[in-house]
């Protein structure tokens, strides 16, 4: 059995620079030898959970103790079991000498380093595991494309893989509320000016350097286990859902739950999940996490309701891709295509609350499951020569009221959403696949006044389960619904408000959202 907790602190982690970074490590105090799971991150080591916590996360936590660290696993815990846990402070933050190069794969090469100083150790076993949340998954998915010779497994949870499209652009558009608060709060911590990725709006394009730090997942071989956040709206969710699909690993793993962003990764149900993985691949252990299906998804039901249901692929096999095609004149979506042409608008410098556009299904006439990416198509025109599109899909039940589902940053938001700059409309044609457009964002495309374009609108994927009674309505708008802080977009240097924005539907303008439906299994 491991002996007791043995904490050291400001070790030295040697990198090919000849730098060294400043670590704290926990281990079992005897002579044994364990696997390592480690973290490489800005968020200094040496704070506590609770002292860095801003969102009240902390108290609600089933962990607590004084090892506790934001976004990390809890050495008290895992430490018993037969682990040693490695907090490592990123180059140029916390005690960690140098400049800063945040989510970059210059960072990633120095997680690279790190990963097999810790395998050399005389008390690890030879066997690293990168497991966190947010930042540090995103720094998961970099590192494991790399592929480090003692690198046996990633668990990235609730963590972006994509800076552009996940974080700091949703459709062309600058994600700034977030990111600048995030940024200012990391910069106290660091020892010189940040290299960061960042939502300045004079990048309004990808670059070459955002490109070069793009992690590429095809190469990755190391076992994967993904988890994503159905509330992670603007962050936490689609990253962790299109680094399953794009890993090259052989073994991957996908799980999607509910509840707020840190909860689900220290609750006893979600450590028992990360256990049964990392004994299966760090302690050889059959735990009989290859024969089950790969794919564990919450199910929601409305508000907190939601079953738990195992798949084997995403999106799912059975999906039946059915749209529901937009009436102008009637404010509708319907399931046949709109004979007669009509078109509304709106304004997008109008008063908060009066500058949308709605369309509403009729009411379902039996349950009905849709889970998946969810994509729009929307002839439209625009009086200023460009729009920023705010989607939002609304689940209605059956007396009219909103039904709205627990968010990553509590309290709630709604069925999904999505974002587009028209001008960023170019589509990728070999990476957009049915439900899910994948923009370029290489090229600006500004619209003459009354040119009437078709555009795609990426829907974040949700999972919606509407009773008979209830009904679905897709907003159209230009600006965020305000539930969604701290993920919303308002710097007024970037953002498009300005002009008519006309839909235009029926005839020859086949306006129509794309859902995935879900029959039940034989």
């Amino acid at each position: 059995m491991p002996g007791e907790l043995q904490e050291q602190i400001d070790i030295e982690v040697p990198m090919r620079d000849g730098l060294s970074l400043r670590a704290n490590a926990f281990r079992p105090s005897d002579d044994g030898r364990y696997p390592v799971i480690m973290t490489l991150g800005p968020y200094p080591k040496d704070i506590h959970f609770a002292d860095w916590d801003r969102a009240g996360f902390y108290a609600g936590l089933e962990e607590q103790g004084p090892y506790m660290h934001w976004e990390t696993v809890n050495p008290q815990w895992w430490v018993p079991l037969g682990y040693a846990v490695i907090r490592i402070d990123a180059r140029g933050t916390g005690k960690s000498p140098g400049r800063p190069s945040m989510l970059s794969m210059r960072e990633a090469n120095d997680f690279y380093d790190a990963i097999e100083w810790a395998a050399a150790q005389p008390y690890c076993n030879g066997k690293v595991a990168v497991m966190g949340i947010s930042y540090y998954a995103m720094n998961a998915w970099r590192v494991g494309s790399l592929n480090p010779p003692h690198l046996a497994a990633i668990v990235p949870w609730e963590g972006a893989l994509d800076l552009y499209r996940d974080a700091n652009r949703h459709g062309g558009i600058a994600s700034n509320t977030f990111t600048q608060s995030w940024s200012r709060n990391v910069e106290q911590h660091t020892q010189g000016p940040q290299a960061t990725p960042s939502a300045d709006p004079e990048r309004e394009l990808l670059d070459e350097r955002q490109r070069r730090n793009h992690p590429d997942l095809a190469q990755m071989r190391v076992p994967l286990f993904s988890a994503a956040n159905w509330g992670g709206a603007g962050l936490h969710l689609r990253g962790n859902l299109e680094g399953f699909a794009a890993a090259g690993s052989t073994h991957k793993q996908l799980r999607i739950h509910v509840g707020n962003h840190c909860a689900p990764f220290y609750s006893l149900e979600g450590r028992l999940e990360q256990l049964r993985f990392l004994e299966h691949f760090l302690k050889g252990v059959d735990t009989g996490i290859t024969r089950e299906p790969p794919i564990k998804l919450a199910v929601r039901r409305g508000g907190e309701r939601f079953t738990w249901r195992y798949e084997y692929e995403w999106p799912l096999a059975r999906t039946q891709w059915t749209p529901y095609f937009l009436d102008a004149a009637h404010g509708s979506l319907g399931t046949e295509a709109c004979q007669e042409a009509s078109h509304a608008s709106y304004d997008a410098g109008g008063a908060e609350g009066a500058d949308r556009l709605r369309f509403g299904t009729p009411p379902f006439e039996h349950e009905t499951e849709f889970t998946g990416p969810v994509e729009l198509k929307l002839w439209l025109s625009c009086e200023a020569g460009d729009a920023d599109l705010m989607v939002r899909l609304i689940h209605l039940d059956a007396q009219g009221e909103e039904i709205s589902y627990p968010a990553a940053v509590p309290p709630d938001v709604g069925a999904a959403y999505g974002w587009l700059r028209v001008s960023h409309r170019k589509l990728d044609p070999e990476r957009s696949v049915t439900g899910r457009p994948y923009l370029a964002h290489d090229e600006i495309q500004k619209t003459r006044g009354d040119e009437i374009v078709a555009v795609r609108v990426e829907i974040w994927p949700t999972c919606i389960v509407a009773e008979k009674g209830q009904r679905l309505v897709l907003e159209v708008a230009a600006q965020d619904d305000p539930r969604l802080r701290p993920f919303t977009h308002t710097d007024a240097r970037d953002r498009i408000q300005t002009g008519k924005v006309t839909v235009y539907s029926g005839g020859d303008h086949d306006s129509q959202l794309l859902l995935p439906q879900i029959p039940a299994r034989a």
